[in-house]
This record gives C-alpha cells, structure tokens and sequence, in this order.
C-alpha cells in the first residue's frame, strides 16, 4: 500500500537519507527543511511526482497548523506517518549555559515536533488511519558526552514524549517509537576533530560511525506495515554503543 509520510529536516544528513528511503519503498515523501537543498532537488526529479517540498523553518512553533499542515499537508491529503528528524544542537559545558540559545534549541527540537504531531495524529483521525510517528533520538541520552547535556536534554524529552503518546493512542492504531541514534558522519558532527571522532567511535562494539542507511531503514521499517505490533520503544541504532 501507498504511504503518504512527512519528514522534517531533508535538505541534507539523516533528513535526506531517509526521504531517500520512502522514496525507495514505493511511498511518498513529504519533505520539510528551512531551504531547498540541490540534493533534494535531485530526489524530487528522480522520483516520479513521489517527493514534495515545503520551506519552513521548524524554530516557529505558532505556524505549525496554518502553515506546515493547511497550506501543505491538508486534511484531503491522507498522512500515514511523520518521522521528526530535524534537530539544532546547541553544544557547551553545564557552567557555560545560555538561556536564548537552549530555548531556541528547545523550540526546534522539542516544542515544535509536539506540535507537528499533534496535528499528525489529529489528521491520522480525520483519514481513519493507523499511522507511525517516529522520532530521531541520540545516543547521548543514554550514554553521557562531555558538552552534550544540554542537547541530550532535548532529546530524553521526545523519548518521554514518544511512549507515553504510544500509550495513549495504542487504541487508535497510532504507533510511536523512538530510533536512538548514534553518532553519524552529518553536518551537526563535522564540527568535531578527527581526535574527538575517533574516541567517539571507539566507544562502540563496531568501532566505527553509525550509518546513515542503517538508521533510514529502520525508519522505514518502522513506518511499515511489518512493524505493526511494536510501538512505545526505542530502537537503538548506534554501533553498539558501550
């Protein structure tokens, strides 16, 4: 069967990888991002009318519904699922914290995906659908990263969020899990060494990045119809972080 999904943060990373992905599946994709990236223009062109694009920058909560879902995703268009990959990182010492610049990472990264899926799930109703929300989580929730307290932060909020959205729409056929991922070669990790890569990754029983394929399939798997039963969880993708 057809899915109709919507995917924050494509212009590049995980974003594209996974819009990548659906694309692949036989889905549609429907991609958000501040800009319109060449990468993802590429995926538009190649997928047969299969992946569209909205410009929006994910720091305005308030324009979540009559923006992102009435102008792009109305309720004619049936929606299947939303995968909540788009994240900033605001990276310091505890001692150093700033406000301005947590609350804005708190905006894109927790505030605005409660918003997106309420709107999802309340368009899921609308349509009579049993969707999939999943929300892109870290490693560093779970495994503590000197200068990433407050980033993880962000990210242990949408893992609480995620189960107990799954408790209570379990009933409805509405499925929400989390993928913990770990750390990828991506944008917001160029800025590290090679020396602070290294440790990272040495970190892990496979002593080597996370994959961006292997994070986008399980997605996708997620998403799908064999992933029907499982709901509330968080799926580690990580290298096998120890």
């Amino acid at each position: 069967m057809s899915k109709n999904i919507l995917v924050t943060g494509v212009s590049q990373g995980l974003g594209l990888a996974i819009a990548e992905s659906i694309v692949a599946a036989g889905w549609t994709v429907y991609g958000v991002s501040r800009r319109h990236s060449p990468e993802y223009a590429d995926l538009q062109k190649a997928s047969a009318g299969r992946a569209h694009f909205f410009a929006y920058d994910l720091g305005r909560v308030d324009g979540v519904k009559e923006d992102l879902f009435d102008k792009f995703l109305p309720l004619s268009t049936p929606l299947h699922g939303f995968v909540n990959n788009a994240a900033t990182a605001y990276d310091d010492i505890v001692s150093n914290l700033d406000a301005v610049r947590l609350r804005a990472m708190y905006e894109v990264n927790v505030f605005t995906p409660m918003m997106v899926t309420k709107y999802a799930i309340r368009h899921m109703l609308f349509n009579r659908i049993a969707g999939s929300i999943v929300h892109v989580s870290s490693i560093s929730v779970h495994t503590g990263y000197k200068g990433l307290a407050m980033y993880a932060s962000t990210k242990g909020a949408l893992e609480a969020f995620s189960k107990n959205t799954a408790r209570e729409w379990g009933e409805r056929g509405i499925r929400s899990n989390c993928i913990v991922a770990g750390f990828m070669e991506t944008a917001m990790s160029g800025k590290l060494t090679e020396e602070q890569r290294q440790r990272i990754y040495n970190r892990t029983a496979l002593k080597q990045a996370t994959a961006l394929e292997s994070v986008a399939a399980s997605a996708v798997f997620l998403l799908g119809d064999g992933a029907g039963s499982v709901t509330g969880q968080n799926i580690f993708v990580d290298s096998g972080t120890i």
